[in-house]
């Protein structure tokens, strides 16, 4: 996957978990929380590889 593809996919997820964590503490379910945060902290780890991936390439490109 693509550095792009690894930030928008990221970028989705992220939002998808803070939709999810709203849903959960809405109807006090603690588990849809969860999940929802866990699939936050996914997509940010998403977004950072993408963001590595961009940095390594720029580095690649300046030697």
């Amino acid at each position: 996957m693509g550095s792009t593809a690894d930030k928008v996919s990221g970028k989705a997820n992220e939002l998808a978990g803070k939709a999810k964590q709203g849903v959960g503490k809405a109807t006090g379910s603690h588990e849809t929380q969860a999940k929802g945060a866990s699939q936050e902290a996914k997509g940010d780890a998403q977004q950072a590889k993408g963001h590595i991936k961009d940095a390594a390439k720029s580095a690649v490109g300046k030697s």
